[in-house]
């Protein structure tokens, strides 16, 4: 791992610059098309390239169960992991309608459901079934991080092999937004109340329930996180999920790679979170899809400096709101590389006196 956060580097401001230059010279008022050329510029930086390109585009679903849902901290069953699962291979979730609406790939990754499964198009890379219910005990042991962490970084290196240009990240199990609220609270020092959403739909006793549990594990790992942060990858073995777990490395490793990474909402925020506090220069290479009704979304988000792209009260996962940004990205790309400079299309630039 020390290895591999030595090769992430952060972005170069001439290309920035560079980027922003041509940007000017197009056929409209400088700044005019707003986050589209931030996006471009960007793009442009990550890639280190005066044609920025999008061609190759996927989406990664990382799927694990956790310990934690045996705690009744959410509406569905854990069997729904394994189903849900299954229902992105088959191509019938949101997550597959939204990737084919943008062109892109969708690859489903076993790190830790906690059933057997086999299928041709399933990635199966499990480090154990399930988390520990970190109400009682890490969620995981140093090992088992460590072989998720490694499962999305190998994977992010072979998207870089394979050219793809712009990667998002999803997720699937049951129990993680307990596990993502957990890491949120302790990563920004806010109490569970703040942090804490209604899940997969969860309200009344069982969600005061969930928060009562985050408390006490938090209480139980962490009992000074106010006065003291902890160590973000011990904050992830304790508190995290594998599936998580996997995501931060995947970014760690798309980032040293210079590959551009659309993250979703909640979940895979706080994997990223996680690694931008691990390596600051994470954060260059990221773009946040979307603004989750999660609670603690905006949270993470702020303490990574980061604005999403798109805000439209989804909460659903899979990285649904990621790939949806993928065209906003996508057009923002088409905008550098294609439109007529003030040159080329004939048009007089703007009088300044």
């Amino acid at each position: 791992m020390s290895q591999l956060l030595k090769q992430i580097l952060p972005l170069d401001q001439q290309w920035i610059s560079r980027a922003q230059s041509h940007l000017d010279i197009l056929t409209k008022p400088p700044g005019s098309l707003g986050r589209l050329e931030e996006i471009a510029a960007q793009l442009a930086a990550i890639q280190q390239s005066s044609s920025p390109c999008v061609d190759g585009k996927a989406v990664f679903i990382f799927a694990a169960d956790h310990g934690i849902a045996a705690e009744g901290v959410s509406a569905y069953p854990s069997a729904v992991t394994e189903q849900m699962v299954l229902n992105f291979l088959r191509g019938g979730a949101a997550i597959n309608v939204l990737a084919r609406a943008a062109g892109a790939e969708v690859h489903v990754v076993d790190v830790g459901v906690d059933a057997h499964m086999e299928h041709p198009a399933l990635t199966c890379r499990k480090v154990r079934r399930g988390t520990r219910s970190f109400l009682c005990e890490p969620a995981m042991s140093s090992e088992e991080l460590r072989s998720a962490l490694e499962v999305g970084a190998s994977l992010a290196e072979k998207a870089h092999s394979r050219s793809l240009q712009l990667v998002a990240v999803g997720e699937m199990g049951i129990g993680n937004t307990t596990a993502a609220s957990a890491i949120t609270a302790v990563l920004t020092g806010e109490h569970t109340e703040r942090v804490t959403g209604m899940g997969t739909g969860v309200s009344g006793p069982i969600f005061d329930h969930k928060r009562q549990v985050i408390q006490r594990a938090i209480e139980l790992h962490f009992p000074s996180y106010v006065e003291e942060r902890p160590a973000p990858l011990d904050v992830l073995r304790c508190v995290g999920g594998l599936e998580i777990a996997a995501i931060c490395g995947f970014i760690l490793s798309a980032a040293s790679h210079h590959t551009a990474i659309v993250i979703d909402g909640f979940i895979s925020t706080a994997a990223a979170a996680v690694a931008c506090l691990v390596e600051p220069a994470v954060r260059g290479y990221l773009f946040a899809g979307h603004l989750s009704q999660e609670k603690g979304h905006r949270a993470l988000l702020n303490l990574i400096g980061m604005r999403p792209l798109l805000d439209l009260n989804m909460r659903l996962g899979e990285g649904t709101g990621a790939v949806l940004a993928f065209n906003v990205i996508d057009a923002a790309v088409r905008i550098y590389n294609e439109m007529a400079t003030f040159d080329s299309a004939g048009v007089s630039g703007a009088i300044h006196g």
